[in-house]
């Protein structure tokens, strides 16, 4: 979960990211709380859950004809009413994901990864979305979106929301924290551990956290301190002993920079949050003065401070301001324990800006339980899901052989990750262009990738081994900006050229190309994916690429690399990608259309599409009107849809849903039965207005009969996945899918799983029966 749902995948991971909480409340007595919140916590799981299957399921491609009943009214799709909001089905994901935590079919520790992953996908809703709605509130927007919602209906809609994840959160901590106590797992109290480990953690927090620790006075003399991003900090009330007058003082836990949120305590899996040993031992910062009282806090600030670029002199010098900005961005969210004082509470919220009613938390329980992650962290795998290792692409087993040879004998390559390996395809891809003395220039975009990418490493080597190496780094990846920003200057002092992409826009593709000298001349390879170059999340999120030598793909990337390393925009003609912002929505657009041309025409017509979210409005539009003409429309959406399902006159003939799995689903595919000639295309757009009309993407066709194949076995697995797909109502909620006594009790990724480890047993078992013929000599 992400960019940021993707990010905090990415911080299990995600990573874009690449490129990503807590269980309970500290206290022991948690313990003792009631048996009514553990059944509170069950029927919600419940609720979320009912069985249903779609009556969309079993329709036909093509109309059936009119019946004597009145057929129902065709409906407006432009109508505002037909819209779901955008920030409220992208919470409604985080309720999905939150049921994944509460469901108990769900192995332990990864019931404690979703909640961990939901309380990060809080924090970056807050510090993206709220922020932004403040921000057009702030400046008087008066335009309503799509779906009719001003700003401020908005911001109050997704509180309410908000609140009563919050609330799940806090019931299922506690019985979370119940269930990893009776498996010899604790988060204890500090005031709850025996004398000598009271001793064991003082004499620790002295020698290794102490001398981190600044107390902070707040006075005339000091005025109220800077409180960093999601920081949790302490307000200490503090007076001399012979003085009635007390003082405030703020003392920050510092979480990081190797610091661990939860303290280890001996040899068992005992632990103590970092906060408490702080409270529980404030006299070694305040000898001989009188401790009133010690309440926890955290902040959260909008991350969104983004400049004109058509003013910048220079792109990177703008990013790097623009973080600057965004240390020192307003505070959205206040949380503040249980009965702080409401004189301590009012005084925060004041200082902050903040209204208090509305936009202070009080938290009962642990804060920031994104922190849980070390919890995940800990090795008990029976607590996990069963351990999957990513496997090698069937056709690229043989390690001896040139990569660029196997593509070009065997034709293109679909990967599938994070069943199939990105160290030994995506990796490797990169690695042997840096090597092959025939390779004569490597040319890539960078979104987000890891701290520790060998890509990065490969490219360098390759600029030293004297090709032509070009990168095209997107500064403004959210939450990525300082780490790109690293990367561009490394790989310049490197001798690589570095280029910022086009002014005005992103580059999301995910693309690398390769010119090679082959034997017979000069041969463009090729790897476009849906994912991040990202060696993290590879590994946990649902991703598509394509290693192709097709020289018309060659071809069209050697055209949009002109564009985004000048920026000028001649007329380019591509002759099979389908690039944004200029070509992929009014392609998308003219192919639905097509296939309402089929409908009317009594034609068998089908529409399915999978990707992240579902929000551009004329896209929405499209696909309702593709419905009204009897087109069959399939939509696999992970989290923002728009699009509102099984509406009579309007889109009775549009399914939608939504897969929440171990994995972070991250694939675009788009289908299009185009009478009898089927169309598949993969990439890096979903379909959003940002992605369509503000960013470079880049979305390619998959021609060749095996891997249109592999996409349809992709689609059918998750159509019909029973146990992990949620169904979408035609009010925006959701129901998910439970199976029935003869259905699979596999969810779509570990179909997935099994389908690749069937894929790399057949290919070794075709391998040993191979007869060894007379060896020859490769051709280069």
């Amino acid at each position: 979960m992400i960019e940021q749902a993707e990010s905090s995948f990415q911080g299990v991971a995600v990573t874009e990211v690449a490129e990503v909480a807590e269980v309970a409340e500290v206290a022991e007595v948690a313990e003792m709380a009631e048996m009514a919140e553990v059944t509170e916590v069950v029927e919600v799981a419940k609720t979320r859950s009912r069985p249903g299957r779609h009556k969309h399921d079993d329709q036909p491609l093509v109309a059936a004809p009119g019946t004597p009943d009145e057929p129902p009214p065709i409906l407006n799709p432009d109508a505002p009413e037909w819209y779901l909001n955008r920030e409220l089905t992208w919470l409604a994901f985080n309720q999905r994901v939150l049921h994944e935590a509460q469901d108990e079919r769900t192995p332990l520790l990864e019931r404690v990864k979703f909640l961990a992953i939901v309380s990060s996908n809080l924090d970056e809703f807050f510090m993206k979305r709220i922020g932004g709605l403040k921000q057009q509130i702030g400046a008087r927007v008066r335009e309503l979106t799509v779906d009719g919602r001003s700003p401020e209906q908005q911001l109050s809609e997704c509180l309410v929301v908000v609140r009563d994840i919050v609330e799940q959160q806090r019931l299922l901590s506690s019985h979370l924290h119940r269930l990893l106590k009776a498996q010899g797992i604790v988060l204890r109290s500090y005031q709850r551990l025996a004398e000598p480990q009271r001793k064991q953690m003082r004499d620790y927090y002295l020698r290794n956290i102490f001398p981190l620790v600044t107390p902070q006075t707040m006075d005339p003399a000091h005025p109220f301190p800077f409180l960093s991003n999601l920081s949790l900090n302490l307000l200490v009330t503090v007076r001399y002993a012979n003085d009635e007058s007390s003082g405030l003082t703020r003392i920050k836990v510092p979480v990081g920079s190797g610091i661990p949120r939860f303290l280890k305590v001996g040899d068992e899996e005992l632990y103590v949050p970092l906060e408490e040993v702080i409270a529980h031992n404030l006299d070694l910062l305040f000898p001989g003065m009188v401790i009133e009282a010690c309440e926890l806090f955290r902040v959260t600030r909008n991350a969104i401070a983004e400049r004109d670029e058509d003013q910048a002199d220079d792109m990177l010098v703008m990013i790097e301001s623009e973080l600057r900005e965004r240390r020192f961005a307003p505070i959205v969210r206040l949380e503040v324990e249980k009965n702080m004082d409401p004189y301590h509470r009012g005084m925060l919220a004041a200082e902050l800006g903040l209204e208090e009613a509305t936009e202070v938390f009080e938290v009962d329980g642990m804060m920031a339980l994104r922190d849980l992650f070390q919890v995940v962290g800990i090795n008990r795998p029976e607590l996990h899901d069963p351990s999957q290792h990513p496997l090698d692409h069937p056709k690229l087993g043989d390690k001896k052989r040139n990569i660029f040879h196997i593509i070009r004998d065997t034709g293109p390559i679909l990967l599938q990750h994070p069943y199939e390996s990105f160290a030994t395809s995506v990796e490797r891809f990169v690695l042997e262009a840096s090597d092959d003395p025939k390779v004569l220039a490597i040319k890539m975009t960078l979104y987000r990738t890891s701290s520790d990418s060998k890509i990065i490493e490969y490219l360098i080597d390759a600029a030293q081994d004297g090709k032509q190496v070009t990168v095209v780094v997107e500064l403004k990846a959210r939450f990525d900006e300082a780490a790109n920003i690293r990367w561009a200057n490394r790989l310049e002092e490197a001798g690589i050229h570095v280029t910022y992409g086009v002014v005005g826009l992103k580059t999301h593709s995910k693309v690398i190309l390769v010119v090679r000298r082959d034997f017979n001349g000069l041969r463009r390879y090729a790897h476009i994916g849906t994912g991040n170059y990202h060696a993290g999340t590879a590994r946990l999120y649902c991703d598509l690429g394509l290693l192709t030598c097709d020289p018309a793909i060659g071809e069209d990337l050697t055209e949009l690399f002109n564009y985004l390393t000048t920026g000028y925009v001649p007329k380019r003609n591509y002759r099979k990608l389908l690039p944004a912002p200029k070509v992929l929505k009014p392609a998308l657009l003219d192919k639905i259309e097509r296939e309402i041309n089929h409908a009317k025409a009594a034609k068998p017509a089908l529409i399915q599409f999978k990707m992240n979210a579902l929000e551009d409005k004329d896209i929405t539009a499209a696909l309702y009107r593709a419905s009204q003409a009897g087109v069959k429309v399939d939509l696999i959406v992970r989290d923002t849809c728009r699009l509102r399902p099984g509406i009579a006159g309007l889109s009775e003939r549009v399914r939608v849903i939504s897969i929440v799995g171990r994995f972070l689903e991250h694939t675009r595919i788009y289908y299009f039965l185009n009478g009898e000639t089927e169309e598949y295309f993969i990439g890096s757009a979903d379909c959003m207005k940002r992605n369509l009309e503000s960013r470079v993407e880049v979305v390619t066709p998959v021609d060749h009969p095996e891997l249109k194949q592999e996409l349809r076995q992709i689609l059918e697995v998750q159509l019909n996945d029973r146990r992990t797909a949620w169904d979408m109502q035609s009010d925006g909620s959701y129901v998910q899918r439970m199976p029935g006594e003869n259905d699979d009790l596999r969810g779509s990724q570990q179909i997935l799983i099994e389908l690749a480890e069937k894929r790399q047993k057949e290919a070794l078992r075709l391998k040993k029966r191979k007869p060894k013929g007379i060896a020859r000599r490769a051709v280069n």
